[in-house]
C-alpha cells in the first residue's frame, strides 16, 4: 500500500513545485514623469484580464498571479495609460513613469434620471459634522514633514545660459536622476522636520512644537524661521471645510455644502480599500476658470466619510504662474469616530515666467502617527502657535533620522541632499544667491552685522539735494538678546547730518517682551510722516524725492517697553520727546496765547513735545513666527485686530510746550467671501481734546502721484485737510475671477475686477483754526490748513488687476469738496504687484 501511495505523493509535490516556480511576482512603483512624485491609487492590470491591483499612497504595488499575460498596464485619471512587457514565471520589478494627459475631462451627460453620484454626495454632506476632525474636542499627533523644491522645465535654451553652463557637474547628475522616461529637475531645497501638533476646539487653539529639523538649500540656512514654516501648521488641508486657503486663494471643496453649484460628478467604481468598502467619485468644476478642483475621491459606504482624495487645480484656473496644484490625502477613522488625515502630499508647479526661464516645482509630504483624541491641554499650553525646540539642531544625525522618519527616503531623495550641497558651494551660485537675499531683505549680511537698508541709500529732494545714507544693525550671530543699529545721512544742499541709533533688549521670547531706546535727528513732512507710513516702505522712499511737502527738521528720543500679556493681547508703553523746526521755504507759525487781547499776538514757529503713550492691541488668532531677533506677523485666521492708543502730552517735561490728551482706536479685518472674492477694511477714529498747532493734529495723507497706495486718500492733495477729531473707513474688495471669468474674451486674459471706497469724516475746531495767523513774525504769509465741513470726504474706485500679471489700474472718483482749487474729480492710478 505504501509503495502505491508514495508515487502519488511525489507527483503532487512535483506539480506543486512546478506551479510555484511558474508564479509571476511583480513589484514596482508608479511615479509622475514630470515631478518624480509617487502616483497613489493608480490601477495596475494585466492587459486583457481583470487581474490587477492599485498602488498605495507611496505609489508602490505588488501583484502575484499564476495566469499572467505578456504585458501589464498602469493607468490613472489625468494620465496617459502605459504598458510594459512581463516575463512570465519570474519575480521582477516593473516601474512606470506616467505623463500627464493634457486633454480636459469631457463633460458628463446623463440621459434620464438623477445622477447616481448625487445621492452619495447628499449623504456625504449630511455626515460631514460627525466625520470632520474639527468636531473633536481635541486631537494631537506626531507629524513628519518633508519638503522639496526643484527647478523644472529645463529647456535647451535654459541650459545655454552662462550660469547654467557653470554648474555642468550638477546638471549631469540631474539627467541621471530623471530616469528612463522622466524629465530632468534641478533640486535647490530639501527639508525634513519632526513635530508634535496639538489642536483644541473650544476655544479654537493650536500648538505645534518643532522637535527636529534638517534643512539643505541654496541660499537657505538651517535657522529657526525656516524650521517654523516647514512644520505641519502650514500644510493643513481640510476638505470638510467649504473653502480651502491655498497660496492665499480660496478654493471650493468638492464636498462643500454647495457642491452642486460648482461641480459635476461621476460615480466610477466601488472597491474595498484598507478594510473599508468605498465608492469612487470623479469630479470636475462646472467652470474651468473657477478656483476649484478636478480629480477622484473615495467615499466609505457605511460612514459616507472621505477615505482618500486626489484633487488637482488645472492651469485654466484664474491663477498666475501656477500650472498645477495637486493635493493627495489619505484618512483614517479616529477612536472617537471623526476621520483624521494620516498622509498628505501636495505638489505646486510654478510655470516659467518667460520662455527663457525654467519653472519651479514644490513638493510637500506629511505623515501623522501616534494620534490621540479628546484630551485637550490647558489654555496656556497653546500660547505659542508655533514653537521650535531649543535643541532642534542638536543630534541631527543620519542615525536619528533613519530611526524617526515615518517613511524612508528614496535613493533619488538621498542623492538630492548631495546635489544641493554641491550646488550651493559653486561660486556663481553663491553670488546670485547673495544678490537675491539683498533684494528681498534690503540688507547685506557681513558677519555679525547687516548693512542697509538699501532702499534709503540715495534720495534727491528740494531741501537736501542729493541725500546719501548708510546704516547697519546687528544680527543673531552677534546676540540673540541684544540688537544695536543706526544710520547716518547727509544732504549736499542743506549740508546737515542726519542720524538715528537704537539699542533693543529681548527679555522674553515666549511672551514676546522687548525694551528699546532710540534717538535721532532727521527731516520729515507734515502729512507724510514716516511713522504713518510703516509697512509702505516703497511709498515712504518715494516721498524722499522731489518737492518736500511742509518739511521740518526734528530731534527725537524714545523709550519703549512692549509685552504680550497673554495670547493675542500686547501692551506697549512709550515715552517720546521731540522738537519741531520748519525747514527753509516752509512758512509756519502759530499763536502761543489765544487769550491775549493783542492785535499782534505772540507767535512761535518751533515747539517741543514730550509724550507718554499707552497702547493695547488685541488680535485673538494672530499667528507669529520668529525670524532671528524679529517677530513677524503672518496675519489672523478669522478675528479682527483691535488697537487702542492713549497719548498724554506733558508740558514742562524735557522742555515740552503742551499738555494734551489724545485717544485713537482702530479695527481692521480681512473678509473671505468664497466665490465672491475677498475684502478687507480698516476703521480708525481719533479725538484730540486740547488746542494744538496743526502739525500735532492729524494731517491726512494725500497722494498727488500717479501711483496708487493703500496708505493715502488717493485723490486728496498733500496736507489738504487736517482734523482734531475724525473717523475714517477704508474698504477694498477683490472679486478675483467672479465677474470677468464669465465674459468670454476677458476670461482668457485672466483680468480681475476690484472695488474700493475711502470715507473720511473729520472736524477742525474753531480754536485750532484760530491758532494759525495770516502772517508770521517776519511778515511772510503762513501756509494755511483746512478742515472738513459738515459732510465727509468720499472717494470711490473700481479697477482691474492682473494686467500682464503684474499691473493694477484704479479708476477713482472724488465725490465732494470739488470747489477747492487744484483738485481732481477723477484720477487713474497705477501700481505694480506680484500676485498669484
Amino acid at each position: 500500500m505504501l509503495k502505491k501511495v508514495t508515487p502519488l505523493i511525489l507527483s503532487l509535490i512535483v506539480l506543486s513545485l512546478s506551479s510555484w516556480a511558474q508564479k509571476t511576482i511583480i513589484k514596482g512603483k508608479v511615479i509622475d514623469a514630470n515631478s518624480g512624485d509617487p502616483v497613489p491609487f493608480a490601477n495596475i492590470v494585466f492587459q486583457g484580464t481583470s487581474i490587477g491591483t492599485s498602488t498605495n499612497f507611496e505609489g508602490v504595488y505588488q501583484l502575484e498571479t499564476d495566469s499572467p499575460t505578456d504585458s501589464m498596464t498602469a493607468s490613472y485619471v489625468g494620465y496617459i495609460t502605459r504598458s510594459k512587457p512581463v516575463r512570465k514565471g519570474q519575480t521582477q520589478v516593473i516601474d512606470f513613469q506616467l505623463f500627464e494627459n493634457v486633454i480636459n475631462l469631457q463633460e458628463i451627460v446623463f440621459v434620464a434620471g438623477e445622477n447616481p453620484a448625487f445621492e452619495i454626495m447628499r449623504d456625504v454632506v449630511d455626515n460631514k459634522k460627525k466625520n470632520n476632525k474639527r468636531s473633536l474636542e481635541a486631537y494631537q499627533y506626531e507629524t513628519y514633514t518633508k519638503i522639496e523644491v526643484d527647478v523644472d522645465n529645463i529647456t535647451d535654451n535654459f541650459k545655454k545660459k552662462k550660469i547654467v553652463k557653470k554648474i555642468t557637474q550638477v546638471m549631469d547628475s540631474v539627467e541621471r536622476l530623471a530616469g528612463e522616461d522622466g524629465r530632468p529637475i534641478l533640486p535647490v531645497f530639501i527639508s525634513e522636520s519632526l513635530s508634535e501638533y496639538y489642536y483644541r476646539n473650544e476655544p479654537k487653539l493650536q500648538h505645534e512644537k518643532i522637535l527636529k529639523s534638517k534643512i539643505t538649500g541654496v541660499g537657505v540656512g538651517d535657522g529657526s524661521l525656516v524650521s517654523q514654516f516647514i512644520g505641519s501648521s502650514f500644510q493643513e488641508y481640510n476638505f470638510y471645510q467649504n473653502w480651502l486657503n491655498i497660496v492665499g486663494k480660496e478654493f471650493v471643496s468638492p464636498i462643500a455644502d454647495s457642491w452642486k453649484v460648482y461641480y459635476e460628478y461621476d460615480l466610477i467604481d466601488s472597491a474595498e480599500i484598507e478594510g473599508h468598502y468605498c465608492y469612487r467619485l470623479d469630479f470636475f468644476p462646472k467652470s474651468e476658470q473657477d478656483l476649484a478642483f478636478k480629480g477622484s475621491m473615495w467615499i466609505t459606504k457605511n460612514e459616507y466619510a472621505l477615505k482618500q482624495i486626489d484633487a488637482t487645480v488645472s492651469p485654466s484656473a484664474n491663477l498666475n504662474y501656477v500650472e498645477k496644484i495637486k493635493i493627495q490625502q489619505a484618512l483614517e477613522p479616529s477612536s472617537a469616530g471623526p476621520w483624521i488625515p494620516t498622509k498628505n502630499r501636495v505638489l505646486l508647479d510654478i510655470g516659467e515666467v518667460t520662455n527663457n526661464m525654467a519653472g519651479v516645482l514644490a513638493k510637500f509630504y506629511t505623515s501623522n502617527k501616534k494620534i490621540v483624541v479628546n484630551k485637550p491641554r490647558d489654555l496656556k499650553f497653546y500660547a505659542m502657535p508655533i514653537q521650535v525646540a531649543e535643541d532642534f539642531k542638536i543630534g541631527n544625525t543620519d542615525e536619528y533620522w533613519d530611526g524617526h522618519r515615518h517613511e524612508p527616503l528614496s535613493l533619488t531623495e538621498l542623492s538630492v541632499y548631495q546635489m544641493i550641497d554641491t550646488l550651493k558651494n559653486i561660486p556663481v551660485v553663491k553670488t546670485y544667491t547673495e544678490i537675491l537675499k539683498i533684494a528681498i531683505n534690503g540688507y547685506k549680511k557681513v558677519g555679525k552685522v547687516d548693512i542697509g537698508p538699501y532702499l534709503g541709500v540715495y534720495a534727491n529732494n528740494s531741501i537736501e539735494g542729493n541725500r546719501f545714507q548708510l546704516g547697519f544693525r546687528t544680527n543673531i550671530d552677534f546676540s540673540n538678546k541684544w540688537i544695536f543699529g543706526g544710520r547716518m545721512a547727509y544732504g549736499m544742499k542743506d549740508t546737515k547730518i542726519k542720524y538715528h541709533g537704537f539699542a533693543e533688549r529681548i527679555l522674553d521670547r515666549n511672551r514676546w517682551t522687548t525694551v528699546r531706546a532710540e534717538f535721532g535727528r532727521d527731516i520729515d513732512q507734515v502729512g507724510l510722516a514716516a511713522e504713518d507710513l510703516i509697512g509702505n516702505s516703497v511709498f515712504l522712499a518715494a516721498t524722499r524725492f522731489g518737492d518736500l511737502i511742509r518739511p521740518y527738521y526734528y530731534k527725537q528720543g524714545k523709550f519703549t517697553v512692549q509685552r504680550e500679556l497673554f495670547k493675542g493681547f500686547t501692551q506697549k508703553a512709550l515715552f517720546r520727546y521731540r522738537d519741531f523746526n520748519p525747514a527753509v521755504g516752509y512758512n509756519f507759525a502759530y499763536i502761543t496765547d489765544l487769550e491775549a487781547n493783542d492785535p499782534s499776538p505772540p507767535l512761535a514757529n518751533t515747539f517741543k513735545t514730550s509724550e507718554l503713550i499707552l497702547e493695547a492691541r488685541y488680535a485673538k488668532d494672530e499667528v507669529f513666527v520668529q525670524n532671528d531677533n524679529q517677530r513677524l506677523s503672518i496675519g489672523t485666521l478669522k478675528w479682527p485686530i483691535f488697537t487702542l492708543r492713549y497719548t498724554r502730552g506733558l508740558k514742562g517735561v524735557f522742555g515740552g510746550d503742551f499738555d494734551y490728551n489724545k485717544i485713537t482706536f482702530n479695527i481692521e479685518k480681512g473678509l473671505k467671501m468664497g466665490f465672491f472674492g475677498t475684502s478687507n477694511f480698516s476703521i480708525t477714529a481719533e479725538h484730540i481734546f486740547e488746542t494744538l498747532p496743526y502739525p500735532l493734529l492729524k494731517a491726512h495723507i494725500g497722494n498727488e502721484s500717479v501711483f496708487y497706495t493703500t496708505a493715502a486718500f488717493n485723490l486728496m492733495n498733500f496736507s489738504e485737510f487736517a482734523s482734531d477729531s475724525y473717523a475714517s473707513l477704508r474698504y477694498n474688495h477683490f472679486f478675483q475671477g467672479f465677474l470677468l471669468n464669465r465674459i468670454p474674451l476677458m476670461k482668457k486674459l485672466k483680468w480681475r475686477l476690484l472695488a474700493s471706497a475711502n470715507v473720511l469724516y473729520g472736524d477742525l475746531s474753531s480754536e485750532n483754526r484760530a491758532l494759525i495767523p495770516e502772517f508770521d513774525g517776519e511778515g511772510r504769509e503762513v501756509e494755511p490748513i483746512s478742515g472738513l465741513g459738515n459732510e465727509p470726504y468720499v472717494e470711490v474706485g473700481y479697477g482691474i488687476e492682473n494686467i500682464l500679471k503684474v499691473i493694477r489700474v484704479d479708476f477713482i472718483h472724488r465725490l465732494n469738496y470739488l470747489d477747492k482749487p487744484d483738485v481732481d474729480k477723477f484720477g487713474v492710478k497705477v501700481s505694480f504687484q506680484f500676485i498669484l
